[in-house]
């Protein structure tokens, strides 16, 4: 039987290969990019990365990646993270590992935004928790403004990578678009871990042992054409190596 950490494998190994010599490339931060980045080492391609958490750079540092300052990096031509759930209509929730925010920033910069998951992280709907990074400063106001969103729990465990504070909203999500409108709406919320499906590309599915290709081009693409495609259809793309 085939395990999630298999199948997180072959869809990490596989989104190595959708990188080109002479990239830059965002890196961001969890289990799935912590199997992508030495899969990428192994190309030995010349690429200027950057990171979205320590942890994801002193990994691709250790590997030969070559890892750059966001602020010294005009353009990345691709960016590649993971994911903590997957609706249907091509909506995220992201952050499970508090770099949400970075892990935004690094998406909406570039020309191309891969995510990689394995085959239990495609959800029917999107539902609790939702990451939440919110100030330090003046923290225990900012939670009383978002209890009249729905429930919102601080989390144990490290800070953002820039220092504040990381939060689960636990209410229900209902329409993901109205909800991140509310969170953002909030005094002292600097970001939420809903992302939108106009911000990615593609998502590869690690599906036992082979791998899956969600084009959400296509999809808006169809939708653009009035034709009647409101959820994301796959296509297999060849294991790593194989043409």
């Amino acid at each position: 039987m085939v395990t999630a950490e298999q199948e997180k494998r072959v869809a990490a190994e596989a989104a190595a290969e959708l990188v080109e010599d002479g990239m830059t490339v965002g890196l961001g931060t969890g289990s799935t990019v912590a199997l992508c980045v030495p899969a990428l080492a192994a190309r030995r391609l010349d690429l200027r990365c950057v990171a979205t958490s320590p942890r994801t750079e002193a990994a691709a540092r250790e590997v030969g990646l070559r890892i750059e300052r966001f602020s010294t990096v005009a353009h990345l031509d691709i960016a590649i993270d993971g994911a903590d759930q997957v609706a249907p209509d091509g909506w995220l929730v992201k952050g499970g590992g508090g770099a949400h925010t970075r892990e935004k920033l690094v998406a909406a910069a570039a020309s191309r935004f891969v995510v990689i998951v394995d085959s239990t992280k495609l959800v029917p709907a999107l539902g609790p928790p939702v990451p939440l990074e919110v100030l330090s400063f003046g923290l225990s106001s900012t939670l009383r403004r978002l209890a009249a969103v729905g429930p919102v729990r601080r989390r144990d465990g490290p800070r953002s990578p820039d220092g504040g504070a990381i939060c689960d909203y636990l209410g229900p999500v209902g329409d993901p678009r109205s909800l991140a409108r509310k969170m953002q709406g909030v005094l002292g919320v600097v970001e939420h871990g809903l992302f939108p499906p106009e911000l990615v590309t593609e998502i590869v599915v690690g599906r036992g042992a082979s791998v899956e290709c969600l084009d959400l081009r296509d999809l808006r693409g169809a939708r653009r054409g009035g034709k009647r495609q409101s959820s994301l259809s796959g296509r297999p793309v060849p294991p790593p190596g194989r043409p």
